[in-house]
């Protein structure tokens, strides 16, 4: 889906791990600024078509997730979150 619709994830990714959380509301973004440098979890949301509107939920949304161990990086299109 997001291949469909000219989704560079490489470039979403390098966002993600830049600090550029996308979409995401104010209490998420504070917490992933905070946990970065405590090695929490870190969740960054973008849309997946940019010319429509993402809240950082629904069906134009994809996320981005780092798990708190930093193990591993998810990425989620709206059918697997």
């Amino acid at each position: 889906m997001a291949e469909q619709h000219g989704v560079n994830l490489t470039l979403l990714l390098q966002r993600h791990l830049c600090g550029d959380w996308g979409v995401v509301s104010k209490d998420d973004r504070d917490e992933n600024d905070y946990s970065v440098s405590r090695h929490l979890r870190i969740l960054s949301a973008y849309p997946i078509e940019t010319d429509k509107p993402s809240k950082g939920y629904g069906d134009n949304t994809l996320w981005i997730i780092t798990e708190a161990d930093r193990s591993a990086t998810t990425i989620l299109l709206p059918d697997e979150y």
